[in-house]
């Protein structure tokens, strides 16, 4: 087992086309075609992270931070980010990151964070545009179910909660094939008019490939005819944030309190309590500041992420109540997940979670 198939099987979790334009996700440090000794799972690739890896025998770290974010001109050793780096090449240690593709996606950091708090009726806070397209197929109408069949099992066709969503129409079809051409009807030099299907489905784009792919193979034309349409249709399922809904209203105090159990951090900050029971809660992994609006414009009563500034607490406005849990505790699930999905798909090595808490903040 190869350290690309890890590579392969985490990004189809979490596709790489979804990270943020500032981010820097993938494989930042290793030769992919390297036999994999075993996995590393941590939020941050530290040093002690990578020694850990080499004690254990394992040349894979994954992590959910990007140890590098920009590019390094230099690796002279003179900080944590070179050192990390100059350590992992020295021993041929690998390093992954996936970032903001994975909180992007529903079932990604903020939707263990969600069903970890025991969020029902769960909908993405803030969902992307721009990622949908739709695929338009001119096919026989005896074929039409073959083609749709293919395209449904290569991922077109999902709508929220549905799946093998399409659309058909009848119509004819002209075409005339030429002197080199190998017609699975009609004759060479003359027009053919044939009864056609229009074939409709909605596919995302980082999927578009694939799903033309298995189209073709299994259009019976020697030359498929198809559109491919950009929509500006919000994605459902990819996005940032989560909201949703416990199962009842609860006292806020103590919901933070069991919060901060949860989530296993040192403290809570948060807004004065304009209201004393909450019921629909919204969340960001990480530093979700700029969800608040969102939050509020959706009715949450809470919204819980972290890193806040003192200013922008003043956002709430006693429209919601801001809690802030700190950074590393919003998303230390993430590695728990992490580690449960690889070890589900991978028995030939070891995964293991890091023993290094690399939260670099401390509380008294």
């Amino acid at each position: 087992m190869k350290i690309q198939n890890v590579v392969a099987h985490l990004d189809q979790l979490a596709p790489p086309s979804l990270q943020e334009s500032y981010d820097n996700s993938g494989l930042l440090v290793g030769d992919r075609n390297k036999e994999c000794t075993g996995v590393i799972v941590c939020l941050d690739s530290t040093e002690d992270v990578i020694e850990e890896a080499i004690a254990a025998g394992c040349n894979l770290v994954v992590a959910h931070h990007p140890i590098v974010f920009s590019g390094l001109k230099r690796f002279t050793g003179s900080d944590y980010i070179e050192r990390t780096v100059i350590k992992a090449i020295k021993h041929d240690i690998a390093i992954y990151a996936i970032h903001t593709n994975l909180d992007n996606v529903k079932h990604g950091v903020n939707g263990v964070w969600a069903d970890a708090l025991g969020l029902k009726n769960q909908k993405i806070l803030s969902p992307k545009k721009g990622l949908l397209k739709k695929l338009v197929v001119f096919v026989p109408e005896s074929d039409k179910d073959n083609v749709l069949q293919a395209m449904f099992e290569a991922g077109a066709g999902t709508i929220g909660n549905y799946a093998e969503c399409s659309y058909s129409g009848e119509g004819n079809g002209t075409f005339k094939p030429l002197e080199n051409a190998n017609p699975y009807i009609g004759e060479i030099g003359k027009r053919k008019v044939e009864e056609e299907s229009r074939v409709e489905v909605l596919l995302e784009s980082f999927n578009a490939s694939k799903v033309i792919a298995a189209m073709k193979k299994s259009h019976p034309y020697e030359e498929a005819a198809y559109d491919l349409l950009d929509l500006n249709n919000v994605h459902a399922e990819i996005g940032a944030g989560m909201i949703g809904d416990l199962s009842a209203s609860v006292d806020a105090i103590e919901w933070m309190n069991r919060l901060k159990t949860i989530m296993k951090c040192g403290v809570v900050r948060y807004t004065p309590l304009h209201k004393s029971k909450i019921k629909k809660v919204a969340i960001c992994g990480g530093s979700g500041s700029f969800l608040l609006n969102n939050a509020i414009a959706q009715g949450a009563d809470i919204f819980v992420t972290g890193d806040f500034k003192y200013h922008q607490f003043f956002d709430a406005e006693n429209k919601i109540i801001i809690a802030d849990i700190g950074h590393y505790e919003s998303e230390h699930l993430t590695i728990d997940y992490l580690v449960r999905i690889l070890k589900e798909k991978f028995t030939t090595f070891a995964v293991l979670l890091t023993k290094v808490n690399t939260n670099p903040i401390n509380y008294l």
